[in-house]
């Protein structure tokens, strides 16, 4: 029987194009419209400006390049902990995991509460619902993977394709239609301050820098989507470094282009003060519809993203349970090839969050688990490059170890900038990661042996 009949497994029916699109619709949210003005504000230079966003996608370039040879080489389902697991042991894979599945957990959450919240928006009677808008959004998604691999890939190309077209269409609009005229509108309509807003000296010019890129690497974050996926490429030694390097230059491209159709509509300083400049331009070009237009948008980049989440997190708990690390009744999958009882604990989980109505703790450590878990796979990559000189690697990391130690420094000082200017939000990570010890004790106490 082939595989994509047989019942109880993963499927291998997954290509490129699924790869990409869950790249750019794992990546690209609501962050893109509001981090532009946060950038603006720390460097107060146009060019300066886009250099930055350049570099912040260099940095998943060069991480989705490491990657790419890590999960070519092992390609399973579960993502990060699958290499820590095979550098580190079960302790250090099991805590991963759980970094990841929490994480992807909370960020669920966050985009179901915040759909109900742009809802309100274009239908007010619903403001007082909005969680009840949020939860019926996360029930939709996994009836939707309940169907199957297959119906959660179709969906994540349609949302991603969508998403694409609508952020291309509004930087369409801005080059055609914006210019002096209307960067010389919004300067009369909003006070600013330009002088405030260089950086003062070389000093305070890559302070500024640190700041900015902080906020850009947390809106490239999800570049690596395709990994959890792994193990459901048709060709993953082919369709996985595609995937991953594919996606990530997607991405670059439209924030490079969403940046610059900004500067071509409003000045700088209008930027900077702005907490969401698109809605600004779209204001100055489309009057009244232009609030409604922006916030179609934001419900489009956020549908694509909670359903590449909803699809990623189950493969974490699978994966974990199919090694053992977890209950083994969480490695059941379905006829159509979707982890059922992870889906159902990953729903009910994201629920709860939901329902708790207060996870800003959780939503504010998300960036420091994140980044350390692209620590942990870039050190994967140097560790199994030595002890494991002879594995087969349909794909090798160019420019490694180069390349590779870029990354490696780049995530070392956003850790160390986090721990120094966010104690609190860091403090509450390590402590999440330090409950994954008892965790993983429990779970190997009533997780039954492999069989001989």
């Amino acid at each position: 029987m082939s595989t994509a009949q047989t019942p109880g497994r993963l499927l291998s029916v997954l290509g490129v194009s699924f790869g990409i699109a869950g790249a750019v619709g794992g990546t690209i949210g609501a962050g893109i419209l509001r981090t532009p003005g946060l950038v603006a504000a720390q460097l107060g230079s146009g060019p300066w400006v886009v250099a930055a966003w350049l570099a912040g996608g260099l940095y998943a370039l060069l991480g989705a390049n490491a990657v790419a040879e890590l999960g070519a080489s092992l390609p399973l389902a579960g993502g990060w902990y699958v290499y820590a697991r095979r550098c580190f042991g079960d302790a250090a894979g099991f805590t991963v995991g759980w970094m990841d599945w929490v994480g992807h957990c909370t960020g669920i959450a966050w985009v179901a509460v915040t759909i109900g919240e742009y809802a309100a928006f274009l239908l007010p009677g619903l403001e007082p619902h909005g969680k009840l808008v949020g939860l019926a959004v996360l029930l939709l998604f996994t009836l939707i993977q309940l169907l199957g691999v297959e119906a959660g890939s179709g969906s994540q190309k349609l949302l991603s394709l969508a998403k694409a077209v609508a952020f291309l269409a509004v930087v369409a609009a801005c080059f055609l239609l914006g210019g002096p005229d209307t960067r010389a509108a919004a300067a009369a309509a909003i006070p600013t301050d330009p002088a405030g807003l260089t950086p003062v000296g070389w000093t305070g010019l890559a302070v500024a820098l640190v700041f900015s890129l902080q906020a850009i690497v947390t809106t490239y974050d999800g570049w690596h989507s395709p990994i959890y996926f792994s193990e459901e490429f048709s060709e993953p030694q082919d369709d996985l470094p595609r995937s991953l390097i594919g996606g990530v230059l997607a991405v670059i491209a439209l924030y490079t282009l969403f940046n610059l159709a900004l500067l071509r509509v409003l000045p700088l300083p209008v930027i900077a003060v702005s907490s969401l400049p698109v809605a600004d331009a779209a204001a100055l070009l489309f009057g009244a519809f232009g609030g409604q237009a922006i916030t179609v948008l934001a419900l489009l980049s956020l549908a694509g993203l909670i359903n590449a989440s909803i699809m990623g997190a189950p493969r974490i708990l699978y994966g974990l349970s199919r090694d053992r690390l977890f209950s083994p009744l969480v490695d059941r999958v379905n006829r159509g090839g979707t982890p059922t009882v992870a889906l159902v604990l990953t729903s009910l989980a994201s629920a709860l969050l939901v329902l708790g109505g207060d996870f800003t703790v959780l939503l504010g450590l998300a960036a420091f688990l994140y980044v350390s878990l692209y620590l942990v796979g870039i050190v994967c990559l140097f560790v199994l490059r030595l002890r494991e000189p002879e594995r087969p690697r349909p794909y090798r990391a160019w420019g490694h170890p180069w390349s590779t130690a870029i990354v490696l420094l780049g995530s070392v000082a956003f850790l160390v900038g986090a721990l120094r200017n966010d104690t609190a939000n860091s403090g509450w990570a390590l402590l999440l990661i330090g409950v994954s010890v008892p965790l993983f004790q429990a779970t190997r106490a009533l997780t039954p042996a492999e069989a001989p």
